[in-house]
C-alpha cells in the first residue's frame, strides 16, 4: 500500500499563490496518471490537473494558464503551483495516483489539504 500526503494547503488572499506537494510513501512502479482534484462545500469532486508518466498534461479550463502540474520523481512528488488564486479556488484538494491500465491496478488517494482563498 502507498500513502500520499499532501502539503502547502492554508489561506491566501485573492490574487496570492500557493504551492502543494504530495508525497508518496514509495516508488510505484508502472505507466500512472498523476491528479489533483478539489471538493468544494456542497460540490462535487473535480479533477483540476493531471500529469502523465511521460510528461503530458491536461488542466481543467478555471485553471489553465494559472495553475501548474508538476512531479520530481526522484523524489516520488508531484507539485500544483497555484498562482493568481481566486475566491472560486477554495476547496480541498486532494492528490491522486492512479494506473493507467483497464481496469486499474491501483488508484491512491491523499487525505486532502485545506486551500481557502480571501476576496
Amino acid at each position: 500500500q502507498v500513502q500520499l500526503v499532501e502539503s502547502g494547503g492554508g489561506l491566501v488572499q485573492a490574487g496570492g499563490s500557493l504551492r502543494l506537494s504530495c508525497a508518496a510513501s514509495r516508488n510505484i512502479v508502472g505507466i500512472n496518471v498523476q491528479n489533483w482534484y478539489r471538493q468544494a462545500p456542497g460540490k462535487q469532486r473535480e479533477l483540476v490537473a493531471g500529469i502523465s508518466i511521460l510528461g503530458r498534461r491536461n488542466y481543467a479550463d478555471s485553471v489553465k494558464g494559472r495553475f501548474t502540474i508538476s512531479s520530481d520523481i526522484t523524489k516520488n512528488t508531484v507539485y500544483l503551483q497555484m498562482n493568481s488564486l481566486k475566491p472560486e479556488d477554495t476547496a480541498v484538494y486532494y492528490c491522486n495516483i492512479k494506473d493507467t491500465r483497464t481496469p486499474p491496478r491501483y488508484d491512491y488517494w491523499g487525505q486532502g489539504t485545506q486551500v481557502t482563498v480571501s476576496a
